[in-house]
């Protein structure tokens, strides 16, 4: 271990003595129907507990900063089953009244969001995410609809965020940082997102200028908490796109819990819409688990697994775009022969464990691996043809081609094969000091990646093959005087690396709520560090270190209005993973920096009352300044960079979300994004990024009939203005800028539900009684049937020298039937 490395281990296990643990207290007075007190009742989460002494008082510590619910039970009354989630060191009185009538109190969610509030957290409840129609539905497609967010690919899970790429997001599962696979060039590759939303209890999301304690990338943070049953449970989801099946275990003793999913999803309804014609065969399945056990009142242990593989099978038959105008409409019509062979397995365990050796000092540590197989087959041969669509109304042959322009062919080949190894470990701490909370974290990655790249392209126009124009090759002006110079493949990308990575990373952070007059202020600032070296069979990187200093501060006035501001920032770095060391060519460049981001962030929060309903409005204005950029291009989603560090960025914006009960009783947001970001590579100049989603509006909406409430409505709709992109890849991108069109999507959803909460049980009868929650439901995708592009494909009439640029439509209008149950 170098001595750079040994300082770094020293100094963050010296600053590691002041250690903790984040509790929060809950008490009150435990009362009957008559208002008297009642004694000896049970009132406990997970095994830990306490009593009501004879005045019916008491008196119990529980964790801060998650979910903990709390159970008051009494042999002669009704249970009680509350939900709290409390700030560290937040006191809590809370006085039920225990009934003995048949009614009993359904659960009730006590939330503090002090927290969160002044983290800039916005936080995402589960139901929402399970209801909410998509293509791709789940948590990333409810990101999509928040300020900030943007994606023009409804196949896709992935998104970017304040003008990064889709490899500037952090994604954590019970704090253990999840991973996505490295090859997928396409959205409708994806298959499955790592998170089941089935086991989900608790999501946050932060758009950026996080805190120290999250990791180095430079966009967002989505963070998620998988729940703890406390009894045995089940649910059920299908479809025509695929279903779902998770369970709910809980040992009699109370010490051993788990909850455990299933999935299984075809797209196949999706990509038939497109207008290629294929035999798509797809087949992605996953099964997932996390499993806790309470070895005592101070020792908790959890397990989160998960395999996943992903099956790609694409056999294209026959494609026809029609584009250009009234006055002059055009077809591309296209045969293929070939076929594409994809496969994505994946494997993921992580063990966490917490320590709570007193009531102001935690520990955990965490140990993870992920180990993803991954090949990319196919060659597939298109012969196109381009002509002149006949227009005119009443002819025996309109809409059909009736003078060919252009006709070419093209074959495209890979052999691509991916292994990558990657382990963690780590061991974070908490500690309570009066009024101040500090944490800690040591962290050790090892990033081990066997690839190899083998790619080519070949082009021909009208018989002639084309040269790429990127190589110094004698001019082909065929077929006007013949070419004698060398044939080559349009594009050839070979390369082989085994390579290594190192890395140490650690953090420090210090938090206070305290008061400035009458006003409550909260503080906090922390530093990050990450030291990696990159290491090969023939190539041995430089050892690099950063450091990451950030702070955040909130205060909310003593107004008569309930507002809260906020100001947060940093210096923020993304030291390079594999993707990002490989250039265009597909070779590792070991020295690639960090790229590096100053942050900016001012916010508030409104809280009020409209229709005597609760809104929030929160806005906030941001601005990044980033310097050793590692510039790249985007070709659906997949990412090339070219791993040189040699341009600076910046990126200036507003969010804006209102959110609240417009029908009440349901959630619903309009949110609205204005971005700017613009790069200068080697003092060329500002131009607009790959990201440069410059106006976005998203709304999520839920309704039900008033006199029916049983038919639930539920509204996705999102407008993005068109990405920078749909230019040649070999497109000088400062002689040749090109915007995609406008992005405009709406997918609704109908339900009716039989049995859920408010359903009386003396209703539910035979086999119905068993459940807790029973609908059907019809979804339709793009209901207005929008023509969304996502790329161009570049065909050359060979006797013009023209280009013409044919888009490439994502979905169309789909149908979907939805069963949901759950016991």
């Amino acid at each position: 271990m170098s001595t750079n490395k040994l300082i770094f281990v020293f100094f963050f296990c010296f600053i590691s003595l002041p250690l903790l643990a984040q509790t929060a207290r809950i008490k009150g007075v435990i009362l009957d129907k008559n208002n008297q007190p009642v004694d000896n009742v049970n009132v406990s989460y997970s095994s830990i507990g306490t009593q009501s002494n004879k005045n019916g008082f008491y008196d119990l510590k529980v964790p801060a900063n998650q979910k903990v619910t709390l159970v008051f039970t009494h042999v002669s009354l009704k249970k009680i089953t509350i939900i709290f989630s409390l700030d560290s060191n937040e006191q809590k009185e809370f006085n039920p009244v225990m009934s003995d009538q048949e009614e009993q109190m359904g659960e009730v969610i006590v939330t503090s969001n002090n927290r969160k509030l002044i983290q800039g957290i916005s936080t995402i409840e589960p139901d929402v995410i399970r209801k909410i129609p998509g293509a791709n539905a789940g948590i990333e497609n409810i990101l999509k609809t928040l300020p900030g967010v943007n994606s023009n690919n409804e196949l896709s899970t992935q998104y970017a965020v304040r003008g990064g790429n889709y490899d500037e997001n952090l994604v954590y599962v019970n704090e253990i940082e999840v991973y996505r696979p490295f090859l997928i060039r396409s959205g409708q590759q994806e298959g499955l997102s790592f998170t089941n939303t089935d086991l989900v209890q608790n999501v946050d999301f932060s758009a950026g200028g996080f805190q120290a304690k999250f990791g180095d990338k430079l966009s967002s943070v989505l963070d998620i908490t998988y729940r703890k049953p406390v009894k045995f449970g089940a649910s059920l989801e299908a479809s025509f796109l695929g279903g779902s099946l998770s369970v709910d275990a809980v040992s009699k003793n109370k010490k051993w819990s788990a909850v455990t999913g299933v999935r299984y999803r075809n797209n196949s309804l999706l990509v038939k819409s497109q207008e290629t014609q294929t035999n798509f065969t797809p087949s992605f399945a996953d099964i997932q688990t996390n499993i806790n056990y309470q070895a005592s009142a101070k020792w908790q242990w959890s397990f989160l697994g998960n395999i996943s593989q992903n099956k790609y099978q694409y056999q294209p038959l026959t494609r026809q775009t029609n584009f250009g105008t009234i006055d002059n409409p055009m077809a591309l019509t296209v045969f293929y022969e070939g076929q594409e062979k994809d496969k994505y397995d994946t494997y993921f365990g992580a063990l966490k464990t917490t320590f709570n050796v007193s009531d102001n000092f935690t520990l955990k540590f965490i140990g993870s691996v992920f180990h993803t197989l991954e090949q990319e087959y196919f060659d597939i041969f298109a012969q196109y043809r381009l002509g002149e669509v006949d227009s005119s109304i009443g002819s025996e042959t309109f809409g059909e081609v009736a003078f060919t322009r252009g006709i070419g062919s093209q074959l495209s080949h890979a052999r691509n094969d991916l292994d990558a190894l990657i382990v963690n470990t780590e061991i974070k701490g908490f500690h309570d000091w009066k009024e101040n909370q500090f944490e800690w974290g040591i962290k050790y990655t090892l990033e081990s990646i066997r690839d190899r790249i083998i790619e080519w392209e070949v082009i021909d126009s009208a018989g002639f093959s084309l040269n790429p124009p990127i190589i110094d090759l004698p001019k082909n002006d065929q077929p006007y005087s013949p070419y004698t110079g060398p044939l080559v493949p349009y594009q050839n990308i070979r390369a082989t690396n085994f390579n290594s990575i190192n890395r140490f990373s650690g953090y420090g952070q210090w938090s206070l709520k305290s008061n400035i007059g009458s006003s409550k202020v909260w503080y906090n600032a922390g530093i990050r560090m990450h030291n990696w070296e990159v290491i090969g069979n023939t190539i041995i990187g430089k050892s690099q270190i950063t450091f990451s200093p950030r702070a955040q501060f909130a205060i909310k006035p003593a107004w008569e209005k309930d507002m809260v501001f906020r100001l947060s920032g940093g210096l923020y770095h993304q030291p390079p993973f594999y993707r990002e060391l490989r250039d265009a060519d597909g070779i590792v460049q070991p020295n690639t920096k960090a790229q590096q981001s100053i942050h900016f962030v001012f916010g508030n929060d409104y809280s009020f009352k409209m229709w005597d309903r609760p809104f929030k409005l929160v806005s906030e204005l941001y601005y990044k300044s980033l310097t050793d950029v590692n510039t790249y291009t985007i070709d659906n989603v997949r990412i090339r960079y070219a791993a040189n560090n040699n341009a600076t960025a910046y990126a200036q914006g507003l969010d804006v979300r209102l959110n609240g009960e417009f029908v009440p009783g349901t959630e619903s947001w309009f949110s609205f994004g204005y971005l700017k970001t613009e790069e200068n590579s080697k003092d060329k100049g500002y131009i607009a990024r790959p990201t440069d989603q410059r106006l976005k509006f998203g709304l999520l909406f839920q309704d039900y009939m008033p006199n029916i409430p049983s038919i639930k409505l539920y509204l996705n709709l999102v407008y993005n203005t068109g990405l920078p992109g749909g230019s040649p890849s070999y497109a000088d991108p400062y002689l040749y800028q090109n915007r995609l069109n406008d992005y405009r999507r709406v997918d609704v959803g109908f339900s009716k539900v039989f049995i859920d909460n408010t359903t009386k049980k003396e209703n539910n009868t035979g086999w119905f009684k068993d459940f807790k929650e029973l609908a059907i439901g019809l979804e339709i995708f793009n209901l207005f049937d929008n023509q969304n592009a996502i790329t161009n494909t570049w065909v050359r009439d060979v006797y013009s020298k023209n280009q013409y640029a044919i888009p490439n439509y994502m979905t169309t209008r789909v149908f979907n039937v939805k069963l949901t149950a759950k016991l």
